[in-house]
């Protein structure tokens, strides 16, 4: 583990701080320990960012070890503060930008770090000061996937002005989102139209007319590696084993997926279902609970069956996580315009990518450069949909 002094916006009104880049797989175990105490203060709840889930996925997904595990902590032997994964990358899209971005795999759906409640300007100001002095960082941050006025956007932003820039933001997308005072029963009655709630009521008796129709939920006392089995057969069965995307596709992402289902269990946020016909899962789908949100992270479904919409009625039953008092909302984690999670969860999560200025003059230069293409381009896109929205539509 190396150490290296941070640079806050306003030393003087800061108590001394390091940022720590360390080495996931030799963690002392008071780090560690502090690494999961941060998860239940964190601002904002993130299961890519906990231990159990982002240890294994920077030692089975990113061979090259490109990624740089940075921990702000109050000195030595102060509070962890904040974690985050930063990567160096060489190119912006298609443009040869050296730039820092927030490291990430194509199964991470949310890019917030691990930050101490109450102390998000402070962990972003450390953290940008710190990259300014780091002979491989350039030009600027890139944070994706941030909850779009949420406590780290709006702190990150702060910062950004403090320090004499702008943060950029560069992209948006909203998706599925849970969220609803409502009981179960009402919610549903609510979300679904009649006619679609009607169809499946059909659906649903047509299948129990199959056999034995069970629905079930992952118990602590239940071997959880016979639902990662049952999960990652069911999901090879489909379409993303077709297309050689299915997590058991690759040994790596499978791996992966064995480390952090395993690791979710044992840090009590594993919410795991399924929908079976006698015994056979036909559905089933993986949330983890990290109050006081959830995440929707997997779900799975036997095509052999789609004329019962076995997945839609496995979210049905679901919406029983609307009872849990220690839960306000579910993230989807669905691509935007779902047609099944959309029909059905009404309520809408906002994320947005930003990209923050480095204090280099060079730094700032390129910025502003590659912060004007960038709004040149957006209103050149901008015609061209209106254009095609007023298409009739096929």
């Amino acid at each position: 583990m190396t150490v290296h002094p941070a640079f806050p916006l306003n030393a003087a009104d800061a108590a001394p701080l390091t940022v720590r880049v360390a080495d996931p797989l030799a963690l002392s175990d008071e780090l560690a320990a502090a690494w999961d105490g941060l998860a239940h203060e964190a601002s904002e709840p993130n299961p890519f960012a906990e231990r159990w889930c982002l240890q294994s996925a920077l030692h089975l997904l990113d061979p090259e070890r490109q990624a740089r595990l940075v921990m702000v902590q109050a000195d030595s032997d102060g509070p962890l503060i904040g974690v985050m994964p930063l990567a160096a990358a060489a190119k912006y899209g298609r443009l040869p930008l050296r730039h820092v971005t927030g490291w990430a795999h194509p199964n991470q759906f949310h890019g917030a770090p691990l930050v101490r409640a109450g102390m998000e300007q402070l962990f972003w100001s450390i953290l940008l000061g710190w990259c300014d002095a780091a002979n491989w960082a350039h030009t600027l941050v890139h944070v994706p996937r941030l909850t779009e006025d949420g406590p780290l956007h709006r702190a990150l932003v702060e910062v950004a002005r403090l320090r004499g820039g702008a943060a950029e933001a560069v992209h948006r997308e909203e998706r599925a989102l849970l969220e609803s005072a409502l009981s179960p029963e009402a919610y549903w009655d609510e979300a679904v139209r009649a006619k679609k709630r009607k169809e499946l009521r059909r659906q649903a008796n047509r299948l129990a007319e199959e056999g034995r129709v069970s629905f079930r939920r992952w118990q602590a006392d239940d071997a959880v590696e016979r639902w990662i089995d049952a999960f990652l057969d069911l999901e090879a069965r489909g379409w993303k084993g077709q297309a050689g995307s299915a997590l058991a596709s690759h040994g790596d992402t499978e791996a992966w997926f064995r480390a952090i289902v395993t690791g979710a269990a044992a840090a009590g946020k594993l919410d795991m279902r399924v929908l079976s016909l006698n015994d056979r899962p036909l559905a089933m789908l993986i949330n983890f609970l990290c109050p006081p949100g959830g995440f929707s992270f997997k779900t799975a479904f036997d095509e052999d069956y789609a004329r019962f919409s076995p997945g839609v009625l496995l979210q049905q039953a679901n919406l029983d996580i609307l009872d849990d008092p220690r839960i306000d909302w579910v993230d989807s984690c669905a691509a935007p315009g779902h047609p099944m999670i959309d029909s059905v969860w009404r309520e809408r999560r906002h994320l947005v990518w930003v990209n923050v200025p480095l204090a280099r003059g060079s730094d700032r230069l390129r910025f502003k450069a590659l912060a004007k293409a960038e709004k040149i381009w957006r209103r050149w896109k901008q015609p061209a949909r209106a254009k095609h929205e007023d298409q009739p539509a096929s």
